[in-house]
């Protein structure tokens, strides 16, 4: 696969434009909802308009931005390391070890562990024990390869989802609709101290993987392609796997597994910008933010009860992301 590279004028140009949007929507989607509120008086601190808005809404949306943004880096990163259009965050099995430790937490009534949320912890628990068992499974020595990788992650994924369906098919009737919501996924309302975690940890890895984004060019045209260049094509793959399932993990334990931003951003932005990740992967954080606050917002507002957000993802980003890819296709047949 050729990477197109891109200007430092243009890649600024789109970032400039991105960062906007991200902006914009940051600061208005907190405005919709159910309830009015009136600015003025929640900026005095008068109630009910200052907690609404300061307290529920722009908690929510911080946690969508943060959310999306990371999903569609990860999203990125792994179709990189992959070579694979189709991978996704949960590709490779962390999300469902994340779900797994959530299901096992619903089934033993636990609501603590060491003070904290059992659904989180749990969750977190168990990405990480997946993610270990990937790597060990996909090892060969010292070395693994994005095929080995590959295989092991939806060979485990699927073992990981069978164990799901038998907890769940175990559960009780209270326990099963908790479980049913956990796996549909939704943002809620979130506290200070858990906002803070979450961007403590995605921004930092965030910025990371986009520093690096001339070895993802590397590994996005292949392994060999990357070791004559000068480059550790296996170390890479650990760094990218690793930073990866990190994001993935930490947006899965709040929020549940959400579907489709994670494909669909990134793939719509590399029609449109090409696949040069020095731009492809800051745009695809920035953007896929806003299109998850948006939907979260859209989620929230649209009918007299609120839908799961990834319900959402899936009927807004779907027939968009066709809609671009005909267009995409036309031009290039004229």
């Amino acid at each position: 696969m050729a990477i197109e590279t891109v200007t430092p004028a243009r890649t600024l140009r789109v970032l400039a434009i991105a960062a906007v949007v991200t902006g914009a929507v940051a600061v208005l989607t907190p405005l919709f909802g159910s309830t009015y509120i009136d600015l003025g008086r929640a900026f005095r601190g008068e109630l009910p308009d200052a907690q609404i808005f300061f307290g529920v809404r722009w908690p929510r949306t911080l946690v969508a931005l943060l959310s999306g943004g990371a999903l569609s880096l990860a999203g990125v990163l792994f179709q990189a390391l992959l070579r694979d259009p189709l991978a996704t965050p949960y590709t490779l099995g962390v999300s469902s070890g994340a779900s797994l430790g959530a299901v096992a937490a619903i089934c033993l009534g636990l609501h603590t562990i060491a003070g904290l949320p059992a659904l989180w912890v749990a969750a977190l628990l168990g990405a990480g024990a997946i993610l270990l068992i990937v790597l060990a499974v996909s090892a060969e020595g010292r070395r693994i390869s994005s095929f080995t990788l590959l295989l092991a992650g939806v060979t485990i994924n699927s073992v990981v989802m069978s164990v799901i369906m038998l907890l769940h098919n175990l559960a009780s009737v209270g326990q099963s609709f908790a479980i049913v919501h956990w796996l549909m996924g939704n943002i809620d309302q979130v506290d200070a101290a858990t906002l803070a975690w979450m961007a403590a940890i995605i921004l930092p890895v965030s910025a990371g993987i986009c520093l690096m984004a001339r070895q993802w060019n590397l590994m996005a045209v292949g392994e060999d392609w990357a070791a004559t260049r000068g480059a550790s094509p296996h170390r890479l793959l650990l760094i990218g796997y690793l930073a990866g399932s990190l994001l993935t993990a930490v947006v899965t334990a709040v929020t549940g597994p959400i579907g489709f931003v994670g494909l669909v951003v990134p793939h719509a932005l590399r029609l449109r910008l090409g696949s040069d990740h020095r731009l492809l992967m800051p745009a695809s954080f920035l953007l896929g933010a806003s299109f998850l606050a948006i939907c979260d917002t859209l989620a929230r507002t649209v009918l007299a009860m609120e839908i799961p957000v990834s319900v959402v993802t899936a009927l807004v980003g779907g027939p968009f992301f066709i809609a671009l890819l005909r267009s995409r296709r036309r031009s290039l047949w004229l």
